[in-house]
């Protein structure tokens, strides 16, 4: 009876078999055609595609899911792809999780059959010239995560149906024709990024949206938090209205100026120095380590000096607390203040690196100065004040100039004019800012002007310590490099302490080569070229920048190795290839086959251009 079932149903088991794995080859071939249609639509790379293959799986740029066999990511960017994306092509890639078309040369409209694409997470179509509104359909992608449409010609209203995709983490919509006003989006809560800049967009922010940055609406008509207050659309106010706001803020003002100066009476005793939680430095009584002030001596024209070196002559001035420990100000144009002044301000940590702890200080006077608290110095005090007062006389646009010093029994300070920010916070930090290529150009040319002009002084002149959180940047982004020749001035570093920027030939920190600079120069290209910490990839990775850059193949670089950010903004294939490049070049293993600071410079001129 059993034999008898066995051989009854095996047929039945048999069809059903067969039938499952028709469907599967049956969508995979479906799937096939779909990419075949696309590829005489768009052509550009996609004409390199093994048309004699019956899987597509097999096909560059294409990836499948081995358990369905369907296609499951698309990713063509900068291929050069052309023409409108027909129906009937990437709308039956039902299957489709990923889009990525970004950097070509499509046009028209968005083909509404992309709505059937339901799994799709991850869509860039960015750096195009689609047109036309955003179709309806498009809002019913409710896994959709990730949505670039930036850099095209959309127009319309941005509708309020983008509320339907409640998973979506990034919105970038900047540089395209949307008018009208922003809707209420308080049904993305998890969105994350978000810009619509350079956009016919006006009125009023909504508040779910007032969260992200000023950089999120530029060159709008937009208005409200964080941009400008808008305009009351009230009726005029009446002549006692008027007298009585007016009356109302004056009173408020000069309560605000009655807390403030409570407020700097109590930080009037507050240290420069003050503990920190884990701080490696132990606190000391009253001036934390620091000789207690004597007496002031009241400075005369005979405390005035100069000196000169590397043909860079400077006038400073030398204003003496307490014999010897005194605090030495460089330079006429510095305003003059006392050791005792600097031991009562307020002051923020800013770091702790490899020589010392960096602090921001606030002066009762309102000057604010960045102190560098060295640690381990080991150079007697005649060594230290000669290579101190050689750094003090380098002047040039692109390095962060040395105001001052204190060389005491326990503490050796340096001061430093205070910048904005760090190139390390803009890349890496929380308020992390996007930079387009233009702006990454002129720091990497500030970078290595800097640096130049150090090597362009003497033999032995180096800067020893290039990474991104030593360049600091002003308000418009010139770069300056700072804390240059430091590591002379402190005991080797021993290598559990280096870092992902230290050349591999580099055995003391205190005499680092010309070539061992190029070396972390090239590293902090790469840095801005991809936007990872070197730190990182090494610990992540374990492997080095340059190495983890170049285990990626060449054609793949767009996609996995240049920073989103920037190839979301304005992207310049020829330019980027040619400074990844050079930055490779400058982390060659061997230090004789690294170019010169002044060729590196003149091919970033050049490339920038």
């Amino acid at each position: 009876m059993v034999s008898f079932l066995l051989h009854s149903l095996f047929p039945l088991f048999f069809l059903l078999s067969l039938n499952s794995i028709t469907i599967v080859f049956s969508d995979l071939e479906a799937d096939r055609s779909a990419l075949l249609r696309l590829r005489e639509a768009v052509g550009g790379r996609s004409r390199r595609w093994n048309t004699g293959s019956t899987n597509p799986c097999l096909w560059d740029g294409v990836k499948c899911d081995n358990v369905t066999n369907r296609v499951t990511e698309v990713r063509l960017p900068g291929d050069g792809l052309t023409g409108q994306l027909p129906p009937n092509t990437i709308g039956n890639l039902t299957e489709l999780q990923v889009l990525s078309l970004r950097e070509n040369d499509l046009s028209g409209p968005i083909p509404s059959d992309l709505g059937s694409c339901i799994m799709l997470n991850k869509l860039q179509l960015q750096g195009n010239r689609f047109s036309g509104e955003i179709p309806e359909t498009l809002f019913t992608l409710k896994n959709l995560k990730f949505l670039n449409l930036a850099w095209n010609k959309f127009s319309g209203d941005m509708s309020s149906a983008l509320n339907n995709l409640t998973k979506l983490r990034a919105l970038y919509l900047e540089n395209n024709g949307f008018t009208g006003s922003l809707p209420h989006l308080n049904s993305l809560t998890g969105l994350r990024e978000f810009n619509v800049s350079f956009n016919a967009l006006m009125g009023s922010i909504p508040p779910r949206l007032d969260t992200f940055s000023n950089l999120s609406y530029l060159g709008t008509s937009l208005c409200g938090r964080p941009l400008d207050p808008c305009p009351s659309n009230g009726n005029k106010l009446s002549g006692g209205a008027i007298a009585g706001i007016t009356i109302g803020s004056v009173i408020g003002l000069l309560l605000i100026l009655v807390i403030m100066f409570i407020l700097w009476r109590r930080y009037r005793s507050r240290e420069i120095l003050p503990r920190v939680a884990n701080s490696p430095i132990p606190p000391s009584p009253l001036y934390n380590g620091f000789p207690s002030p004597m007496p002031l001596v009241t400075e005369t024209k005979d405390q005035q000096f100069s000196y000169s070196f590397a043909s860079k002559k400077r006038v400073g001035k030398v204003v003496v607390r307490g014999g010897n420990d005194g605090l030495v100000l460089f330079g006429e144009d510095v305003e003059m203040f006392s050791l005792e002044e600097l031991l009562r301000a307020s002051a923020e940590v800013l770091g702790n690196g490899t020589v010392g702890t960096t602090y921001k200080a606030y002066l009762e006077s309102g000057v604010q100065v960045i102190v560098k608290r060295l640690k381990n110095v080991c150079l007697s005090e005649k060594e230290f004040r000669i290579e101190i007062e050689e750094l003090g006389s380098l002047i040039h646009e692109n390095l962060v100039p040395l105001r001052g010093y204190f060389h005491g029994t326990e503490e050796k300070l340096l001061i430093f004019e205070p910048m904005p920010r760090s190139l390390s916070i803009v890349l890496h930090g929380n308020n992390r800012r996007s930079l387009n290529w233009e702006i990454r150009c002129k720091i990497a040319l500030g970078v290595a002007n800097g640096i130049q002009y150090l090597h362009s002084l003497d033999h032995n002149n180096t800067h020893g310590n290039i990474k991104s959180s030593n360049v600091l940047l002003t308000e418009y982004y010139d770069a300056c490099p700072t804390e240059f020749g430091l590591t002379r001035l402190v005991s080797n570093i021993t290598s559990s302490n280096l870092n992902g920027y230290q050349a591999p030939e580099v055995k003391d920190s205190r005499k680092i080569s010309k070539k061992a600079d190029v070396y972390s120069f090239g590293i902090l290209l790469l840095e801005l070229l991809t936007g990872k910490e070197p730190d990182s990839v090494l610990m992540e990775d374990g492997i080095n920048l340059p190495n983890w850059v170049q285990s990626v193949e060449q054609e793949k670089w767009t996609v996995e190795v240049f920073d989103p950010d920037l190839i979301r903004f304005d992207y310049f294939k020829d330019q980027t290839v040619q400074i990844l490049n050079l930055a490779i070049s400058c982390t060659a293993q061997h230090p004789d086959r690294r170019p010169s600071m002044v060729e590196i410079t003149q091919r970033i001129e050049e490339i920038c251009a």
